[in-house]
């Protein structure tokens, strides 16, 4: 690397660590201060901050591999996740989880379910959620950005301890970077990561901007045309997903078909079908969940879900595009000539990219921009993972009563204690890998059901909740076993034939075990106390089946209203995934050259940009606080 790409490396972590601790003293009043911001912080700060937090390495390196694979309609891979899961938020899941006033998602619980068993069962195991799968992820990004930073640095840091290796390059460049990512996010709490973020989202920009100029200006249309084909532009798609790649580019043709994707319409069916249920379920209990209570309204949290999604997917695509540009036309034949390419060596053209094909200055604010992506993916699980130790946990039920003072340092040693563990697990990465993956697949596969009927079902109770947790968690765990010995059962067995199947195919088997739980668990035991329901459902106002609660509130007070918005959310959010779409499609097709597809993005984006301004801003205007 040239001295000029390294200084401009060295000159962001000393700033991003330097802003960092010097607006820490703003979080030392309380922990709502510490872990909210004292919900003072301004929603658009708010909405980059968050946005930052999601433009993470891993995931960027994913996209770049897909889109380089599948073309434009690659993006529609994106709904595994669900990305539109945003758009529910803003539409309508901001303003009915703002309501609630709390610290954290296991603290909302409560609101819902009341404070008996039950809702401690509720509660306990969604904090427990939290606490591994924020565990889990600090592992994940402990591997991630040792091995990210040890291609882009020149200096070998490998320890060496009575002859033998005491610590590899890449694990003493992960320590480094997280120890200073740690410092100012332990020390300042929410007020550091929102403003280190905001610089972070800033300096990601420029390099989204300089890398898709850059592509633009250096490669032409006739040297992008002649390794795509038409079919890989086309957004469209049947039942079977087509021929994207020409003859001579047969080994990429190969590698799609044994991804298991090539029934594309079937596919996309179960990402619409899982991505519904998973995007009313809201958002899970991290980072995203904080920003959305950290507003300082019900108002301002609808806003910052908007803007979030307003700001993230241009840049973010500038970026991936352009990179993927550059590996089109220089390594794509390399890569044609690999007979055993497999998706894994994908996720290596963007270091293989930046390491090659990347003019100096515009590399160093390239890797500035993408260890800043690290950085705000990391500090923002450090900081809500501890929330759930201290608030959910310690407070409840060791100490319920002790100073600001004390809690804050609770916190911060309960931020360390989240990090060494997930730095404990990245050192064992190797043997404890599928641990880890067992842990947040199955986790997260059993959110989904019992999320999902917290918000719409009056009977649905604290127990229901806790064993519908568990049901999905069963369901995910015996999927992901079977995934991984799949190479040890015997072909032509039920088993072996069901291990074949790609996970979001069984998405329905898992989402069923865990509506069984529900149903079992609620039926099972006593409906949550009626006052605790008419509390919450007059205070959140969610649309669903809430009768019996809504005429008791009816009873009560006659000016009572339901609401009614149910079909007009769900167009919004029909509306909104148009919107988000054409906002990662303008960039893609901007950046390869197809003008008049990129002219239908831009009108797109236009025509659903105002219609939204009527059907859901105007809205959020005139809510009353």
């Amino acid at each position: 690397m040239n001295i000029i790409d390294v200084s401009i490396i060295l000159i962001y972590i000393v700033m991003s660590v330097g802003i960092g601790i010097w607006i820490s003293r703003k979080a030392s009043k309380g922990l709502d201060d510490y872990f909210l911001g004292g919900k003072s912080i301004k929603w658009y700060f708010l909405g980059l901050s968050n946005g930052s937090g999601m433009f993470d390495v891993s995931g960027t390196s994913w996209m770049i591999g897909v889109l380089f694979l599948y073309g434009v309609k690659s993006f529609m891979f994106m709904w595994l996740w669900p990305i539109w899961n945003q758009i529910f938020v803003m539409m309508f899941l901001a303003v009915w989880i703002r309501r609630s006033k709390v610290m954290t998602g296991s603290e909302w619980i409560l609101t819902r379910f009341g404070s008996d068993q039950a809702g401690k069962a509720s509660h306990i195991i969604v904090a427990i959620f939290a606490i591994i799968s924020t565990i889990g992820f600090i592992a994940y990004f402990f591997v991630g950005i040792g091995k990210f930073v040890t291609i882009i640095l020149p200096w070998d840091l490998t320890v060496h301890l009575n002859g033998s290796v005491f610590l590899t390059s890449e694990q003493a460049y992960a320590l480094l970077i997280i120890f200073l990512t740690t410092i100012y996010t332990v020390k300042g709490g929410m007020f550091s990561v929102v403003a280190t973020e905001v610089v972070q989202y800033i300096i990601m920009i420029v390099a989204g901007v300089l890398i898709a100029g850059y592509a633009f200006i250096n490669y032409t249309d006739i040297q992008i045309n002649s390794v795509i084909t038409p079919e890989w532009k086309n957004v469209f798609f049947g039942w079977e997903f087509e021929t994207q790649w020409s003859d001579k580019f047969e080994t990429f043709n190969r590698l799609i078909d044994t991804e298991g994707y090539k029934m594309f319409g079937a596919f996309i069916g179960m990402t619409l079908f899982k991505g519904f249920f998973a995007s009313v379920a809201g958002p899970t209990p991290s980072y995203d969940l904080q920003r959305v209570l950290s507003t300082k309204s019900v108002k301002e949290a609808a806003y910052m879900s908007g803007f979030t999604n307003l700001i993230l997917f241009i840049p973010r695509y500038l970026l991936i595009t352009g990179i993927v540009v550059i590996a089109l036309v220089n390594l794509a034949p390399e890569l044609n000539a690999n007979v055993n390419l497999t998706g894994a060596d994908l996720e290596l053209l963007m270091p293989k990219v930046v390491n090659l094909y990347i003019p100096v200055g515009i590399k160093g604010i390239l890797l500035a921009g993408l260890l800043a992506a690290f950085m705000s993916g990391f500090s923002a699980f450090v900081n809500a993972g501890p929330a759930y130790i201290v608030n959910d946990i310690y407070k409840k039920y060791f100490k319920p009563v002790a100073s600001n003072k004390h809690y804050i340092k609770v916190s911060q040693i309960s931020s360390f204690l989240v990090v060494g563990l997930g730095v404990f697990m990245g050192f064992f990465a190797d043997s404890i890998n599928s641990l880890t993956l067992w842990i947040t697949s199955a986790l997260y596969g059993g959110y989904v059901a019992a999320n999902f009927l917290k918000w719409i079902w009056w009977r649905f109770n604290g127990w229901g909740y806790f064993w519908g947790m568990v049901g999905g968690l069963i369901a995910a765990s015996l999927q992901f076993v079977l995934d991984q010995n799949k190479g040890n059962l015997a072909a032509g067995t039920f088993l072996h034939d069901l291990s074949q199947v790609p996970s979001i195919y069984l998405f329905p088997l898992i989402f069923g075990m865990s509506i069984l739980g529900c149903l079992l668990g609620t039926y099972l035991s006593k409906p949550t106390d009626m006052e605790v329901l008419k509390s919450f459902y007059s205070n959140v106002r969610p649309w669903g089946f809430w009768t019996p609660v809504y005429k008791q509130l009816k009873a009560e007070d006659q000016s009572f209203q339901k609401n009614n918005d149910f079909y007009l959310d769900m167009m919004n959010c029909i509306i909104g995934i148009i919107w988000q779409s054409s906002m990662i499609l303008l960039p893609i097709y901007f950046i390869i050259r197809d003008y008049p597809k990129a002219g239908v993005a831009l009108v797109v984006f236009l025509v659903t940009t105002t219609v939204l301004k009527f059907t859901w801003l105007d809205r959020v205007r005139k809510i009353e606080e």
